[in-house]
């Protein structure tokens, strides 16, 4: 039996016996991945007022090959705030690059990006600390940063979810590496929320919601999952321990991870990336499905020419494991 790359992508993630474990390629050699992004384009009327600067304000300032650090957060000067216009989702000319992306990609899995989100933008917008701060001392402004993000997202969504894509990605970073970066009470009470609403938008659409977030997140995955993610892209696997992935979450979600770019991607030998690349597959994959693997050149923390390509190598050579009685799934 013959299928495309979006249907065996879409039978990993709904556990329907995949015929081959699935690859999502992020930079480069995109022309082998079966998942694919695409993303709102950038106001066209928009003129940055120096380098670097986003639409929303904050500029990026990068010294080595990373996407840099986010400075100039605009709404750290709240008595400024009444004056700040956020960017226009719906602006004319953001999506003149879809119609031919997507009639190239048709057997592909489209994932529509919202690109660096949530949290994570929030922070950029009022600065990490006072953003934090502003939720023990001055809720309101917490909220109202999170209204203006969300906001946004939201209407993005939602003019994703009217073209054929199919699912919505969000990419948000929780974790440190020991912890989350706030109390789980108070993700529970704040996010938790925002994100189901997210979630439910895109699932009434009948489109996936794929989820990437580093560090430790351990605290939150059974809540991301319960709110109605479909795809947990987790490139750390060693925070978490492999084994401990499959025994809590294995046919709950369907896994998208890479070999651990802490270590063994950057530091491994052949045989370490090959095995680890299997316990990957043998361990998350065998719940009729629920693995797909990640790959992304990381040369800016140290990866080889030669890790890449054994990370690649390694994937591919993988068969999808037979499926665990259900008697042993939880």
């Amino acid at each position: 039996m013959d299928i495309n790359s979006k249907e065996n992508v879409l039978r990993a993630i709904e556990r329907r016996h995949p015929l081959r474990v699935p690859l999502s390629y992020c930079n480069r050699d995109l022309d082998s991945s079966d998942v694919i992004g695409v993303g709102a384009g950038q106001d066209p009327a928009f003129k940055p007022a120096c380098p670097g600067q986003s639409e929303w304000g904050f500029v990026w300032r990068s010294h080595d090959k990373t996407m840099g650090q986010p400075i100039d957060a605009p709404l750290a000067d709240w008595d400024r705030s009444g004056c700040y216009v956020p960017p226009d989702p719906l602006a004319r000319g953001r999506f003149d690059h879809w119609p031919d992306f997507l009639a190239a990609n048709r057997h592909r899995f489209v994932k529509a990006g919202l690109g660096i989100s949530g949290f994570n933008l929030a922070t950029f917008l009022r600065g990490f600390e006072a953003f934090l701060e502003d939720f023990y001392t001055q809720r309101e402004r917490a909220e109202h940063v999170l209204d203006l993000v969300f906001g946004f997202e939201n209407a993005l969504i939602d003019a994703y979810c009217a073209q054929p894509v199919d699912g919505v990605g969000f990419a948000d970073d929780w974790g440190t590496q020991q912890n989350l970066m706030i109390s789980p009470a108070l993700w529970r009470e704040v996010f938790r929320p925002r994100y189901a609403a997210q979630f439910e938008r895109i699932h009434r659409a009948g489109k996936k919601v794929w989820f990437h977030s580093c560090g430790d997140v351990s605290a939150i995955l059974g809540d991301l999952i319960d709110s109605g993610v479909d795809v947990l892209e987790l490139l750390q696997p060693d925070i978490f321990g492999i084994e401990r992935l499959a025994s809590q979450y294995g046919g709950r979600v369907c896994f998208c991870c890479s070999v651990d770019h802490q270590r063994r991607a950057v530091s491994g030998t052949r045989d370490e990336i090959f095995d680890y690349a299997r316990r990957l597959n043998d361990r998350l994959g065998c719940f009729d499905g629920g693995f797909i693997g990640y790959i992304e050149d990381y040369a800016s923390l140290g990866m080889s020419e030669q890790n890449y390509q054994w990370i690649r190598e390694a994937f591919r050579g993988l068969t999808v494991p037979a499926a665990v009685p259900s008697r042993m799934k939880a």
